[in-house]
């Protein structure tokens, strides 16, 4: 069938921002409707408010998107509303076992979801950083990475906004293989740090994908935020006027935060849609 035929994709937002300030929910809107102007669908998006209101999507959703957010990714363990984000996470898992369903659901975790998933699945352990991880930074691909659907586009390295007090490292091996899982892509080396590369990305199972880094980061929204007089001299005062000067030169640069913001997210919504055409046709 043709995207004309089945003109519309249904689009789950899990909202992990507690109400923070953010860019990442309006980085999130702006790709998806990007998405369904180039390709003619009609992207119907639904927002839930995770840990403030435990809001929490039904199964009757094509794709779900689950955010960013602020604080530790260790401090909520057995609060009510991870219960029931994990809760959630084996609802999808248990619907795309059934052989009933041949249309899977896709999940896509970014950052703190992303460290939530990891303790979810056991895939590895989740820990606070020496020093906060705030910048645009080198990713580098694992395995055959090169091969990985959401990566289609992108060169080894590629450059991502990473913003976060803890890391995912010590990657659990055999649950990841037993789960069909595949570690994507690490941190940069370190030569001078004695420290373990963190996960940048990983395959969770088939249907299940998730990022350490900010693929949703939009190169120009953020350069203007970062600009703004509160927004730099918080920058300053946390990481120095260099950091925020690099930040601002990197944001602007087509090769690097630009060309992840046009293929990462795309390509999964894209991949997600295709995967549907498959079994529809």
């Amino acid at each position: 069938m043709s995207w004309t035929e089945k003109n519309h994709l249904r689009v789950a937002i899990l909202d992990l921002y507690e109400g923070a300030e953010n860019q990442g929910m309006r980085c999130i809107r702006e790709i998806l409707n990007q998405f369904g102007e180039m390709n003619n669908l009609s992207v119907n998006r639904e927002e839930f408010d995770v840990r403030r209101n435990i809001e929490l999507p039904g199964l009757d959703f094509d794709v779900y998107i689950s955010s960013g957010g602020p604080g530790s990714p260790l401090d909520s363990e057995g609060s009510a509303w991870e219960n029931a984000y994990f809760k959630w996470i084996a609802s999808v898992e248990d619907y795309n076992a059934s052989q009933a369903h041949v249309i899977k659901k896709q999940v896509f975790f970014i950052c703190h979801s992303f460290q939530l998933a990891c303790r979810y699945f056991d895939a590895a352990v989740v820990s606070k950083r020496k020093s906060t991880a705030f910048g645009v930074f080198p990713v580098h691909y694992m395995g055959n990475a090169e091969n990985e659907p959401i990566f289609a586009g992108l060169k080894d390295p590629f450059y991502a906004v990473d913003s976060r007090d803890y890391q995912v490292t010590r990657p659990n091996h055999n649950r990841i293989h037993e789960m069909g899982g595949h570690i994507l892509a690490i941190e940069k080396a370190r030569a001078h740090v004695p420290l373990e590369r963190a996960i940048m990305s990983m395959r969770f199972n088939e249907n299940m994908i998730g990022t350490q880094f900010h693929p949703e980061a939009d190169a120009v929204g953020m350069s203007l935020h970062l600009q703004k007089p509160d927004k730099k001299q918080t920058v300053i005062e946390n990481h120095g006027e260099p950091k925020w000067q690099s930040m601002i030169d990197q944001l602007n640069d087509p090769d690097k935060i630009m060309h992840t913001y046009a293929h990462i997210l795309p390509n999964f919504l894209n991949n997600a849609v295709e995967k549907m055409q498959l079994i529809e046709a």
